[in-house]
């Protein structure tokens, strides 16, 4: 019979949102840093021309600036203080991550705990420091550049002084991102980092939804691939939910133990493998290890004479690494499986997973405690992980190669940002629900103690 607990988790409702206070001012906080995350995405940097910086992008939009824009919420066609976002701290994470499971010393650190973990997060960000000051310079040199051909200045006053400036406006408007995000993370609801990508994306959607309608009735853009467009989305919509909510239950039983009647009663429970235990990341990874070097060569490409040897070095990469071209989702493809292989491993340790059940006393039925089980939980995961790296894959380069075909430039269709929306909204939502749990297990408890007191 289920218990008055269960009970209440099964009837779980928004209609206690009301009461629950702490929960309102964690929503309220996080709306109000997405708001502040919105402004500065206006706010251009100085020395930096807006309305000629708006007809120039008008001029060159297309691949992987609109890619790019679109994942930093419109900042780089503004030219904002947050133009690059929070891809460099992403890019940092990576180098960071692969270098602890490949160098000692630092892996060292990952078993620490705590203090391990902070230290780690600390060479992050110097190493998110570095990369976004490096491609602040480029970016700066580019728009010193940027529409010579056409006579038109970006830039206000070019030299020396404007690139330091732009740099340290970069530097400081991503690093002002990673604070935020990190408050949002404490004090709000969610992933503050996912959070701020996500709310880019969704805050490009519309002008995306009203471009795409405006072809459509100026005919550039058929009905029947608007049509299509739609029903591939509605579809990509639901597989994603439903794949991000398949797990592998694997039985975990626990030696008999006596009750207080003296009976002998086996303990039953579960250990459950998310399909995709790496969710958003392997994308995000992939995507921004392709757009550091193409938003270099992007700006710097800006800067060479095309008729040098560098300059058709710069136009060819990106000619082939354009997106929607053969070799770019080949690459893209690439890195969504490796980083789902490898990020699986970093998050889920099938070794200290074994010692654990082991410690506690419970085993899989059939398989030995210890190795043994550890060698199983890592066939098991392996299994899994190919169908999540492939869900993944075919999620994010179908609708990109689809999107490249048509020529309809709504980005944010693309497996990428559309996984990364749906995720991030059905995390937010979960612990929406888990604060509203809480909630109610703290009313249920006062009672219980308030008719405790009245016997």
């Amino acid at each position: 019979m289920a218990s008055r607990a269960d009970n209440l988790a099964s009837n779980l409702s928004l209609a206690n949102f009301s009461k629950a206070t702490e929960l309102k001012n964690r929503i309220w906080f996080t709306i109000g840093a997405l708001i502040v995350f919105r402004f500065l995405s206006f706010v251009p940097l100085p020395g930096v021309n807006p309305m000629i910086l708006e007809t120039l992008y008008s001029k060159t939009q297309g691949g992987i600036l609109d890619l790019f824009n679109t994942f930093s919420g419109g900042g780089l066609e503004r030219m904002s203080l947050i133009a690059l976002g929070v891809m460099p701290y992403i890019t940092a994470s990576i180098v960071v991550q692969l270098a602890a499971s490949l160098h000692p010393a630092l892996g060292a650190l990952k078993k620490e705990g705590e203090s391990g973990r902070k230290k780690l997060n600390q060479y992050t960000r110097y190493g998110t420091v570095l990369l976004t000051a490096i491609q602040g310079w480029f970016v700066a040199s580019g728009l010193e550049a940027y529409g010579a051909s056409s006579g038109l200045q970006a830039v206000v006053a070019p030299g020396l002084m404007f690139r330091v400036g732009a740099v340290i406006s970069l530097v400081g408007g991503t690093m002002f991102l990673l604070w935020l995000g990190e408050q949002i993370t404490s004090r709000g609801i969610g992933n503050g980092t996912s959070l701020i990508i996500m709310a880019g994306i969704v805050a490009q959607m519309p002008t995306f939804i009203a471009n795409m309608f405006e072809g459509g009735r100026s005919g550039s853009i058929s009905g029947f691939t608007i049509f299509g467009l739609v029903v591939m989305l509605v579809v990509l919509i639901l597989f994603i939910c439903f794949m991000e909510r398949a797990t592998r239950r694997l039985l975990i039983q626990y030696p008999k133990r006596a009750t207080q009647r003296g009976m002998m009663q086996a303990d039953r429970s579960h250990l459950p493998l998310k399909i995709n235990t790496a969710g958003v990341i392997p994308p995000i990874f992939a995507s921004s290890l392709l757009l550091l070097p193409l938003t270099i060569t992007q700006f710097a490409g800006n800067s060479v004479s095309p008729d040098s040897q560098m300059g058709s070095i710069i136009v060819s990469l990106n000619q082939y690494l354009a997106h929607g071209k053969p070799l770019y989702m080949a690459l893209y493809a690439f890195g969504i499986i490796f980083f789902a292989f490898f990020y699986t491993a970093v998050v889920f340790n099938p070794e200290e997973t074994a010692e654990n059940l082991k410690k506690n006393g419970g085993f899989i039925p059939g398989i030995r405690p210890g190795k043994n089980t550890a060698n199983y939980l890592d066939y098991v995961l392996t299994l899994i992980t190919v169908i999540g790296a492939a869900y993944i894959t075919i999620v994010c380069v179908v609708p990109e190669w689809v999107i490249a075909q048509t020529g309809v430039p709504a980005f944010f269709l693309g497996g990428t940002s559309l996984l990364i929306v749906v995720n991030v909204t059905v995390d937010t939502i979960t612990q929406i629900q888990s604060h509203l749990l809480a909630h109610q297990y703290g009313d249920l408890i006062k009672k219980a103690k308030l008719k405790g007191r009245l016997r």
